[in-house]
């Protein structure tokens, strides 16, 4: 089977409806995760009014560019035909992510600095022999399979990465570590390229995004459940999270 091959054919008459949806699910998915992307602005206006990059990591911005890399890569009609979408909103976050990790070189000390300039140099070089590969020692369809296969591994560990705040969640029985919002956008941008890859027959996008979806709807039920508990500690400050 033909895990990527565009299902979607429009009649002489113009767009079907499925079409439609298709269309309407991957600009939803941009939007969601545009969302996404400009929610790590708190911590990096923090940063820049301080001065120091204090006790923030840049390693969730050095994969995420990584993963948008990857999958924008995935998208583009070289690799795979009719998921545009999967490349606009990719390119998208790699300027924002690569921003982030810009800023954080400016404001890290000498150390840190060396260490995120070797591991954005490393994202380029590795993202650099994925192309090779894929371009000069792979044809067409074994070049989605490859880049495919790269893509829907780097998502679904990108997905599981909230694991770590939901087991938080679970054993302080607190929510205030866990943003409504950012979960919300998580959830939402996950449905929408789930809806997106099911209407395209991509076993790629679906997949990963389905996952997505379920780790999504788990976040919003904990949500539910220990937000009334959290309610006497919402007047405390708030460390500022990554995503």
């Amino acid at each position: 089977m033909d895990w990527g091959a565009p299902a979607l054919v429009s009649s002489a008459a113009g767009p079907s409806y499925r079409d439609l949806c298709c269309y309407g699910a991957g600009i939803a998915g941009n939007v969601f995760a545009f969302v996404l992307f400009i929610s790590p602005l708190p911590t990096f206006r923090r940063i820049v009014r301080n001065g120091s990059t204090e006790q923030f990591s840049a390693m969730p911005y050095i994969y995420s560019l990584l993963n948008c890399l990857i999958c924008m890569w995935y998208g583009l009609p070289i690799v795979s035909y009719g998921v545009v979408l999967v490349a606009t909103v990719n390119s998208i976050g790699a300027v924002f992510q690569l921003a982030y990790t810009a800023v954080f070189i400016a404001y890290a000390d000498t150390k840190d600095r060396l260490k995120v300039s070797g591991l954005l140099a490393a994202v380029f070089v590795v993202f650099s022999l994925i192309m090779y590969v894929s371009l000069a020692l792979l044809d067409h369809n074994t070049r989605q399979t490859f880049v495919g296969y790269l893509s829907v591994a780097s998502l679904i560990f990108m997905f599981a990465s909230p694991l770590s705040i939901i087991n938080l969640v679970i054993r302080t029985k607190s929510v205030e570590y866990m943003p409504f919002y950012l979960s919300l956008s998580m959830f939402l941008m996950s449905v929408s390229f789930f809806i997106y890859g099911v209407l395209l027959h991509d076993f790629f996008i679906y997949i990963p995004n389905g996952i997505g979806t379920v780790l999504g709807i788990i976040q919003l039920l904990l949500y539910a459940y220990f937000r009334k508990g959290s309610k006497d500690e919402a007047r405390l400050p708030l460390l500022v999270t990554h995503t």
